[in-house]
C-alpha cells in the first residue's frame, strides 16, 4: 500500500506532460475551467484505453474521474467532447508535434541504429473538397519508437516535409533508408548535416542513373560484388532474396558525367535486392536499386533493408488496425494531425509496456486495469 501511495505522489506530476509545457493555452484565460494539463491527460489516457472520438473519451473519463483524480485536481470534473475537440482543434499542430519529439528524445536509451521515414494518408481525415491528411513518420526500429511525425498536404508533398522532419530529429550516428520518393539530394544532404547515413531507393524519378546502375548489375561486374542471400517462406509462398552490394563507386562519381546529374553527398555504395517469389505454381521476380553513404555488407544491407519494412507493419498497420486510423472523421483545423500525434503517443507508450502480451491485449488492458494504465504513464515516463 506504501509503495502505491509513493507511486500516487509521483504520478501527480505525470512528467511525461511536462513536454507540454511550451504548449501555450488557445483559451481566453477567464474562460478556462480545465486547465490544459487535464484536458491532455484526458485525451491520452481515453485513446491508450481504446476510445476512438471525443465523444467516448469523455464517456471514458467520467467513468474513470476517481483514477484521473489521482493524476490531476479535476475540480470542475470532466470537459465535454465539443470542448475536448476545440482545444485539440486549436493547437497549433507544429509545436505539438515538436513537443511529442522532445519527449521521445527524453525516453530514448542508447543510440540510434535504423530510422524509417515513410508517409501514411489518414483517408477521412479531411474537410469537405481538401485532401486528406497525409503524414510522414520517423521511426526507430530497433527502439521500436515512433520518433516523429510533419504533417503534409499530400504524398507529392513528402519531398518538402522529409527534411523538416529530419530538421527536428537527433540523428548522429543512424542510418536513415527512406524509399523512392525521398531519393533526392536535398534531402540526402539534410541527412548528412545531421551526422547520419542515408540508404536511399533509387528508381525512376532518377531515370538516367537509374538505368545506370540497372546496367552495372545485369553486367555481374564480379569481384567487386558482395552478397548475401536470405529465403523466406509461410503461407504457400517461398521468396528468395538476393542482396547485391558494391562499394566502388567512382564511375558513378567521375567528372565525365551528363549534364545536370544528381550529385549524392557522400555516396559510398551502391545495392540491389532481387526478389524472386514462388506462389500456386508461379514465378515473379522483382529488383530494387539503393543508394547509400554508408559501406554496409551485403548481411548489413539485408537487415537495413528488412529493417525499413518495419515502418509499414508496426506503425502504419497496427495504426490501421488497433488505433482504427483509417476511420478518423476530424477535418477541421489542427485537429486531425493533432490527434493523429496523440495515437503515436499512446502506440509508444502500449509498446514500453513490460508484458509479452500483444499490443491487442495491451490496450484492452489498459481500458480494463486502472494500476496498469498507471504504471504504463509513469513507468516509461522519463
Amino acid at each position: 500500500m506504501e509503495g502505491l501511495l509513493d507511486k500516487e505522489v509521483a504520478v501527480s506530476k505525470v512528467s511525461l506532460l511536462d513536454h507540454f509545457s511550451a504548449l501555450e493555452d488557445p483559451r481566453q484565460a477567464w474562460k478556462v475551467l480545465y486547465p490544459l494539463s487535464e484536458i491532455l491527460l484526458v485525451v491520452l489516457c481515453g485513446t491508450m484505453a481504446g476510445a476512438e472520438d471525443f465523444v467516448e473519451i469523455e464517456r471514458w473519463a467520467n467513468k474513470k474521474l476517481a483514477f484521473l483524480r489521482r493524476l490531476r485536481p479535476f475540480a470542475n470534473g470532466i470537459p465535454s467532447h465539443d470542448t475536448l475537440n476545440d482545444v485539440m482543434n486549436a493547437l497549433p499542430a507544429s509545436l505539438f508535434s515538436e513537443c511529442f519529439i522532445a519527449w521521445v528524445e527524453a525516453l530514448r536509451t542508447g543510440d540510434l541504429d535504423i530510422v524509417a521515414i515513410d508517409g501514411k494518408t489518414s483517408r477521412r481525415a479531411h474537410a469537405p473538397g481538401e485532401r486528406p491528411l497525409h503524414l510522414v513518420s520517423a521511426w526507430a526500429s530497433r527502439q521500436r519508437l515512433v520518433l516523429g511525425q510533419e504533417a503534409v498536404a499530400g504524398k507529392s508533398n513528402e519531398i518538402t516535409a522529409i527534411p523538416l522532419l529530419l530538421e527536428r530529429l537527433e540523428l548522429k550516428g543512424a542510418l536513415v533508408t527512406i524509399d523512392a520518393i525521398g531519393c533526392q539530394r536535398d534531402i540526402a544532404e539534410a541527412i548528412a548535416a545531421k551526422g547520419a547515413d542515408y540508404l536511399l531507393a533509387l528508381k525512376s524519378n532518377w531515370p538516367t542513373l537509374a538505368e545506370e546502375v540497372q546496367l552495372f548489375f545485369a553486367a555481374d561486374p564480379g569481384e567487386t560484388i558482395e552478397s548475401h542471400d536470405t529465403t523466406d517462406g509461410g503461407h504457400g509462398r517461398i521468396e528468395v532474396r538476393r542482396h547485391r552490394v558494391c562499394h566502388s563507386v567512382d564511375w558513378l562519381t567521375g567528372n565525365r558525367r551528363f549534364p545536370g546529374e544528381p550529385r549524392f553527398p557522400n555516396l559510398a555504395m551502391v545495392a540491389m535486392v532481387e526478389s524472386t517469389v514462388e506462389r500456386d505454381g508461379k514465378t515473379t521476380t522483382a529488383r530494387r536499386y539503393y543508394l547509400s553513404s554508408a559501406k554496409l555488407s551485403a548481411e548489413q544491407f539485408a537487415r537495413a533493408v528488412r529493417a525499413h519494412w518495419g515502418i509499414e507493419n508496426r506503425v502504419h498497420w497496427v495504426m490501421d488496425v488497433l488505433f482504427h486510423d483509417d476511420l478518423m472523421r476530424l477535418r477541421t483545423e489542427h485537429g486531425p494531425a493533432n490527434m493523429a500525434t496523440v495515437r503515436r503517443f499512446a502506440l509508444n507508450l502500449i509498446r514500453a509496456i513490460k508484458d509479452k502480451a500483444s499490443l491487442k491485449v495491451r490496450r484492452k488492458t489498459v481500458a480494463w486495469d486502472d494500476d496498469y494504465l498507471l504504471n504504463a504513464i509513469t513507468e516509461t515516463a522519463p
